[in-house]
């Protein structure tokens, strides 16, 4: 049997919106929304939330995320 994991990556440092990931929407910040939609899609056996920025972090923590703190020079992005 497959295994699957989402990784949701997450940063700070955007051009266009600096902070995005953390912006409140309806009570929540983005990355929560995100992270609930994988586990409402009930196909991942992992979801992780990949991020270079402590408050990120500390934020996933929060809402029960498990982490994967990258390095600042794994540059991402369109």
């Amino acid at each position: 049997m497959s295994r699957v994991a989402a990784i949701i990556p997450a940063r700070w440092g955007s051009t266009r919106f600096p902070g995005k990931a953390l912006h409140g929407i309806a009570g929540k910040p983005l990355i929560q929304h995100v992270w609930q939609r994988c586990l409402e899609a009930n196909i991942f056996d992992r979801i992780i939330v990949a991020t270079d920025d402590m408050r990120i972090m500390e934020t996933a923590f929060q809402f029960g995320a498990e982490v994967a703190l990258t390095s600042p020079e794994h540059t991402s992005g369109t």
